[in-house]
């Protein structure tokens, strides 16, 4: 798996790259709408500079496009310190 920020001088999203033996898989999250023709140039640039770039054969590049929103970015060292103010959302609070 491969993930990168598809930014110049603003930010458009992410977009993660899975190999198999026969096709190449993307999900690509913007955080905007973009015109059709604006899309098929971004979806070309990734193709270009990251999918033949790895110089693996694949018979299609398959990608997935979704718009919305960045909320947050989370790590074992968000959730080591999170667990540490003991919140218990998996604990039934019936008596």
């Amino acid at each position: 798996m491969q993930g990168h920020n598809l930014q110049n001088n603003n930010r458009l999203g992410t977009v993660d790259i899975h190999f198999t033996t026969t096709a190449v898989h993307g999900t690509l999250i913007l955080e905007r709408e973009l015109e059709e023709a604006d899309l098929t140039k971004l979806i070309e640039q990734i193709d270009e500079d990251l999918v033949l770039s790895a110089d693996m054969p694949r018979e299609d590049f398959l990608v997935s496009v979704y718009v919305g929103k960045d909320v947050g970015f989370y790590s074992d060292e968000y959730f080591a310190e999170d667990s540490n103010e003991g919140l218990d959302f998996g604990e039934d609070d019936e008596q």
